[in-house]
């Protein structure tokens, strides 16, 4: 019984079941609503790319001079910034320590100019025209004493040598005369030209010196270069900044009145742009928020395509030409970094006409 009935059934069943489901597999899938309802161009004839926002000045990357500790971080990301102002410091306790050192050595070079630009001390000449009359006086006794001995009229009664030695004393008193003079001279001129002009050498070099460890301090304030917005900060107190390129930098500064849009167009569509066309462009998952966009410039140099959509038709062995375009952010909801959807008025895509054919081939046609 069950051989005749219940296997013939449980087979028929099985193949009703299998070609229910062939049949249920050949209907074509129904296609899900997309999540967000694409934009759509307003002009009849365009180019598309896709855009991405960046300041007009792109971004800058912020590095320091030289490394140390961070002090100090006196923005925040949004903040927008004037030229010269403090962004943040690093660590200068070393450099202040030798800064006193330099205003010492300089305050010391400079009292030491002024001391010998302010020669004669006034004290000082009054002992040195003493010594002057006291030469004069000393003189004048020993041209006394050789005039006495000079005129005795008995030659014999003094002798040869005696007088010798006073006409020598007569000449020692005159050359302490002139040396007196000439002390107070000198004395009475200041100070020499050529020890001014060392000590000022010194004073420039010490002030120098001084300068030197100011420009090593300022170096590690960091200040904005221009009036820009803080995109973005990747440093904090305490931590070590690195000198020159990093990959990832410590602060990332940009100019954003305007923003500019840098469009990716396919290298088979950049012979249909001409400089100037205008352009609309709407933000990724909101096609209601949209702006017009006014011609910047091209980049003159075509390069391999880095910003992908994520598209399955999307090329990634192609290259491309960059568009730059500017708008004014004013209440549009856009970030630097967002895509938009980019939409480039241009000429009618035209057919290509016929490719010319040679007197050759033309004659072996005819033949």
């Amino acid at each position: 019984m069950i051989r005749t009935y219940l296997v013939p059934l449980l087979a028929l069943a099985g193949l009703v079941f299998a070609v229910v489901k062939v049949v249920q597999a050949a209907k074509p899938p129904i296609p899900a609503p997309p999540v967000v309802e694409p934009a759509r161009a307003p002009y009849d004839a365009f180019v598309a790319g896709s855009g991405l926002i960046e300041p007009s000045t792109r971004n800058i990357a912020l590095s320091t001079p030289v490394g140390g500790v961070v002090t100090s971080v006196l923005v925040l990301p949004g903040r927008d910034v004037r030229r010269g102002e403090v962004l943040f410091t690093l660590e200068t306790r070393e450099l202040e320590a030798e800064l006193a050192i330099k205003q010492a050595a300089l305050s010391v070079a400079q009292r030491q100019l002024d001391a010998l630009r302010a020669q004669p001390r006034p004290e000082e000449i009054p002992p040195a025209e003493a010594r002057l009359v006291a030469a004069q006086a000393a003189l004048a006794d020993q041209e006394a004493q050789l005039s006495m001995w000079e005129n005795v009229q008995d030659k014999r009664a003094i002798s040869s040598d005696e007088l010798s030695r006073k006409r020598f004393a007569v000449d020692a008193a005159r050359a302490r005369v002139a040396e007196s003079e000439s002390q107070l001279k000198l004395l009475r001129s200041g100070a020499w030209s050529v020890d001014v002009s060392v000590l000022e050498g010194q004073v420039q070099s010490a002030q120098a010196a001084l300068d030197s460890v100011k420009v090593e301090i300022e170096r590690r304030i960091v200040r904005a270069p221009l009036d820009v917005q803080v995109l973005q900060v990747n440093t904090r107190v305490g931590e070590f900044a690195q000198p020159g390129p990093l990959a990832t930098p410590l602060m990332i500064l940009g100019s954003v009145h305007p923003l500019h849009v840098r469009v990716d167009i396919d290298e088979y569509d950049a012979w249909r742009l001409t400089a100037g066309s205008p352009a609309t462009a709407f933000l990724r998952g909101n096609n209601s928020i949209k702006t017009d966009l006014s011609f910047v410039r091209f980049e003159p140099y075509v390069i391999p395509k880095r910003s992908l959509t994520g598209e399955s038709t999307e090329r990634v062995d192609t290259r491309v030409l960059q568009a730059i375009y500017a708008f004014e952010k004013g209440d549009l909801p856009v970030f630097v970094g967002q895509q938009m959807d980019v939409y480039i008025k241009s000429a009618p895509l035209q057919s290509a006409p016929p490719a010319p054919t040679s007197p050759t081939t033309d004659a072996g046609a005819a033949k």
